[in-house]
This record gives C-alpha cells, structure tokens and sequence, in this order.
C-alpha cells in the first residue's frame, strides 16, 4: 500500500533509537508472580521517509484477498512508523478507526473511478459492513461519480489457508456500471474437509452500503430524543483490575467505609449471558493518584504492583500516563447512570439479541452496551421483534459464530421508537417487567440455566424443531414455553404501538423504520423532539416534546419558516449540522447550512459561520461526511 525513499529507525531527542515492547515477551513480577511485560524485550520503531501511494500494476480487472488486520492490531502488527505513514498518505479519504483491509479498497475505488480499471473484487473480513469500514464505501457511493456493488455476499464461512483458523468473510464487487447488483446471502452451512458447503438466497436490486438490498438503513440519522443515554461499557486495558470476591474482602470490601465505591461487581457479555466469574472490578476514576493511595492504600498498591506494569508498557500515552484509571472510563456516559436505581444492558456481540435490567451498583464491561433508562416501557420496545430485525441489519454481524453486533451510534441512537397512549403503556410495562423477572428467577432457582441456553430452545419452538433431551431439560427449567408466550405478547403490543399489523415480514419493518426516522429527523429540524428522558436530557424543560412517558411537556409551535434554533452543546451543534446537511439534500457549504437555523443578527453571523464550517471539517475528518471538489460537503 506504500511506497517510500528509505525506512530508518526513528531517533528520540538524544539521538537514540525508539523502541517498544515486542508485545510478547513477558516476566513474572517479583511481588505478585504473575506475567508481566518484560520491558528489556524491544523492537525498533522506524520512519517511512517521503511516503506515497504504491503503485500497482495496470489492469482491467483487480482482484485480491488482502490481509485481516483489523485497526486496533494495526501498530503491533505493521509497526508504528508504517501506520503513521499510512495514515498520513490516505488521511482524508480512510478514517483512522478503519481496518486496513479499507485502505485497498479506496485505492481500487480510487482506480476504478478513475477508468483506469473496469472492476475490482475483493475477499475481506465480514466487519466491511461495520460503521467504522463502512464510512470508505459510503464516500464513493455519495461521490459526484459513483461506484456500484454489482455483487456482494455480506457474510460467508472461510477457514485461514495460513493455521486452519476458521473466519467470517464477505465479498464485494463494484464498478461504474448499472445500479443494480446481487446480493447472495448464506442461509445453510455444512462443514466438509477443509472447506464449507453453503446454499445461498439471491436479492437483486441497489446493493447498499452495508451490503443488504432494499431499505436502506445507512441513509437514517441519529435522532437528538436518543442522545447521550448508551454506551459500551468500560474498557479496563488492564487485567490487574479485576479482583475475585476474597480478594475484594482482603482489600477492605465490606469493613472499609466507602469501599463499595471503588470495589464495585463487574460483569461481561459472557456472565451475563453464560455463567457469571462473580469477579469485581477496582474502579478509581474520579481520584487523583495522590488521593486514591492516601484514601484506599490497599487498593491503590494492588493496582500498583497489578496494573501499572502493563500500563507501562502501553503504546498510549494516556494510558501510560493515568494508569490507575481504566483506559476508557466512560466519563461522559456515567453521570446519566448516577439519578438511576437500574439500567439496560445488552451484549455488544450476541447469537440472541437479549436486553435486561442491571442493578446501578454493577459495573459491566466493554463486550456489553449500556442504554441509561429504568422504564421498563424502553426495556419492552428494545426486546421487540421490531426492533431486533432493525438492530440485527444496523449493526451487522461479526466473528465465527456470524453473531449479531450491537452498535449504539447505528443500532439505537438513530431509532425511531413508537409513542403509545397511557393504556398503551400500562401494558406493556405488565409484560416487559415478567419478561425480565421470569428470566432472573428461573436463573436464581437454577443457577446453571443460561440465557443463552433459554433462548437456544426459544428458537426452536419458533421454529417447531424437536427437541433434545438437553433442551428438554433447558424448556422445563426455564420454562420457555412462558418466556416465548411472553415474546409473542410483547410483540404484538410493540407493533399495536407503532399502529401497524402484528407479524410484518421483515423488509417491511424496516422499510417503516426507515420512513419513520426521516419524519423524526424532520421534526427535530423544526424543534419538535421526543426526549426518552426529558429531565436529564433536556433540563431546562426548553418546552419541547417528550415521548409521553414523563410529565407532559407541550410542543412548541414551529415559526413561519420552521427552522430549528442553534444549539448550546457541542454534541448537539454537530448532530444539528448533520441533520441540517441531510435535509438539505444536496452539497452544502457552511454559509448554505447557516441559514437552515434560525436567524441570527449579522455581527453575530461570521462566529456562527466559523462554528458551522468547524463543525464540517472536523465530521469530515472522522468519515461521516463527504467533501465535493467544490469544498461542498454531503451526507
């Protein structure tokens, strides 16, 4: 992907080479045994000079499997000198949080669009459909001069020629030729020798860019009424963090005043839907170092001689820097938790899209995300056919299992939920609070019983498979004959909802959430907005409409021009921008985007100009804008 002068080692102020840890090289640690990094073992960091675009030979068609080597492994893989270069080549065209397989797709595009090659065909992993790569395909779909999918299979079994390793990959194809394309879609696998036997399902239509056929859910926005209420969970960067519950007890937990604090219960995406570790984590955001060792000595030396080793060794500064923290503490996220008793968790990566309720006292994990709401009313609609048919084509699937993943920006933050009347309500909450109970207390009477294994069964009733004697025992354990009966209930009330019929087929369920977004969109253009949770969300009350859950807020009249007012945060300014450039419907400029706001004195109008423009450049960088040859930027 590189072409370069000369590679040589890079030089620290004094003139020395810099290096890392290898990644692998590791020793016990003289207090607590266990294996640490071991810092004498270094590599050489090297600098690219004068880095270009390689370049590749002529063809007419191009076709390859390049490697699978996803953004986070990039550097100790490839080697920082050569992703730092590779980034500075292709900045502006291949977000940085996208896996290097993207950057020979945007060359290829790059060729194609060119007409200096007819197609171009790639074998890549299945994550290609993820927000993160999917940003690459989305700007030559959007460009002046678009390229097409003509064929796409999103998700397929592979096994790795290199160690036998089985994969998930997709396949793409596209060029300038006709809109229309294929999409075959795997619906039965059967392992043979070395290879897999599968039947397809073929669509032919406009290939979206996350590679399905028909309503397009890249084209939604994320609405303001879901804003700042999900999240991964936390991401610890450290395993020293984690301590079981007789190391929590040696450490103070339960005799310490303020110790639950700091030693909270810690879940992941395999505890919640296997069997739980019963670990706890350590979590000391909020403490300066100074204040965590005077005020927790204990714990602050166990993540000195657990954590700081590793930390040390980190390529982040950052990390290496606060290393008693976790490396992404949430710190955005956690005052929506802190007014709540519970909140909803799902897993990010799941075969069975379950929500559920978490105690406010657990801490979970990254594999999990996190969504700050304690109505059961939300918990009901999360767990609906409805929205696990938008959330399974949003967010895609991913790894061997082909399991579904759950992503907030594209999963919830855009989804339009139903408003029901106040009878509505009463109901659903009934049913959504035994749906959560029924599982917890068939768990607790049968502390085996999974989640998992309930919902392996639940599938074949749906599917009037016969059971085996294991799911046998499962089914009477859980009783999953209520729990499905209880689905179906939930199902049909979700869609009484939206006022729609029960039982729609899947691509009409998204052809209306699709639909539905748009009008949210549009309503929160003109400063109508369904707030999930007025009183935190929206505080001052700035008389805009809730869901109908809270107290009834009244919906302020739209002016003349129905045009939204600007607004005050950060966050919220670059969603209005966003919004204002779909509505838009065709390249804009800051000065074009200025006046979809309300108007403003012209004093006032160069600093608001400057926002806007900020606002452009900065959503660009990150790949969820396009910029046009004539500085205009798209959607």
């Amino acid at each position: 992907m590189l072409s370069y002068s000369e590679r040589k080692p890079r030089l620290d102020a004094n003139g020395q080479p810099v290096t890392r840890w290898d990644g692998h090289s590791t020793k016990p640690h003289p207090v607590t045994g266990q294996e640490v990094p071991d810092e004498t073992a270094r590599t050489i960091t090297y600098d690219y000079l004068d880095p270009k675009p390689a370049t590749w030979p002529e063809a007419d068609f191009i076709v390859g499997n390049p490697p699978f080597i996803g953004d986070k492994t990039m550097r100790s893989t490839l080697g920082d000198g050569y992703v730092d270069a590779l980034r500075k080549v292709y900045k502006g065209t291949v977000p940085e949080s996208a896996d290097f397989v993207m950057f020979w797709w945007q060359k290829a595009a790059e060729i194609v669009q060119a007409e200096k090659a007819e197609r171009f065909g790639f074998i890549t992993t299945n994550s290609i459909k993820q927000p993160f790569n999917r940003r690459v395909i989305q700007a030559f779909f959007d460009s002046k001069k678009p390229l097409n999918l003509d064929y796409a299979i999103p998700d397929h079994p592979w096994i790795d020629s290199a160690d036998g390793a089985q994969v998930r990959i997709a396949v793409t194809v596209a060029s300038l030729d006709s809109a229309v394309g294929r999409v075959d879609k795997v619906f039965k696998e059967i392992p043979a020798e070395g290879e897999w036997k599968v039947s397809f399902t073929e669509k032919i239509g406009t290939v979206n860019p996350d590679l399905t056929v028909g309503a397009d859910l890249t084209s939604t926005v994320s609405l303001n009424a879901n804003s700042n209420l999900s999240s991964v969970g936390m991401g610890l960067y450290g395993t020293g963090f984690l301590i079981t519950l007789d190391e929590a007890k040696k450490l103070g937990r339960g005799e310490i005043e303020g110790m639950e604090s700091v030693i909270k219960p810690y879940l992941n995406g395999r505890d919640f839907t296997q069997t739980s570790r019963g670990l706890f984590v350590i979590d000391l955001f909020g403490y300066t170092e100074e204040q965590a060792r005077t005020k927790f000595p204990q714990v602050y030396q166990h993540v000195l001689n657990n954590v700081k080793p590793e930390r040390d060794q980190n390529n982040r500064a950052s990390y290496r820097k606060n290393w008693w923290y976790f490396g992404e503490a949430r710190a955005t996220f956690r005052p929506s938790l802190k007014s709540l008793d519970r909140y909803i968790i799902t897993t990010q990566t799941a075969r069975h899209r379950v929500f559920s309720f978490f105690d406010k006292q657990i801490s979970p994990d990254n594999t999990l995300v996190a969504i700050s709401l304690d109505d059961s009313l939300f918990l009901w609609v999360l767990s609906s056919e409805i929205h696990t048919a938008w959330s399974s084509v949003a967010g895609g699937r991913l790894g061997v299992g082909n399991d579904s993943r759950y992503n907030s920006t594209r999963c919830f933050q855009p989804f339009p939920f139903p408003t029901p009347t106040e009878a509505q309500q009463e109901q659903i909450r009934g049913i959504a609070e035994q749906l959560d109970a029924h599982r917890k207390q068939r768990q607790a009477q049968h502390p085996t019983l999974t989640i998992t294994d309930m919902y392996n069964v639940l599938e074949k009733l749906r599917s009037g498979e016969a059971l085996n004697a294991k799911e046998q025992k499962t089914h009477e354990q859980g009783l999953v004959s209520i729990l499905l009966q209880l689905h179906q209930e939930l199902d049909a009330a979700v869609a009484a909802a939206y006022g729609w019929p029960n039982n729609l087929p899947e691509e009409a369920i998204l052809e209306r959430l699709v639909a539905l977004n748009k009008e949210r969109a549009a309503e929160e253009a003109r400063g109508h907005i369904r707030w999930l949770r007025p009183a935190y969300q929206n505080p001052q009350g700035a008389q805009q409409a809730d869901m109908g859950i809270e107290a009834k807020a009244k919906t302020i009249k739209a002016t003349a021009k129905e045009v939204p007012a600007w607004p005050k945060t950060l966050s919220e300014q670059a969603q209005a921008v966003q919004r204002a450039l779909q509505l838009h419907e065709r390249p804009a400029t800051a000065e074009d985007l200025l006046h979809q706001f309300k108007p403003i004195a012209k004093l006032q109008q160069p600093q608001r100009l400057q926002q806007i423009d900020s606002l452009l450049q900065t959503l660009h960088g990150l790949g969820l804008l396009r910029k046009t040859e004539q500085d205009q930027y798209v959607k």
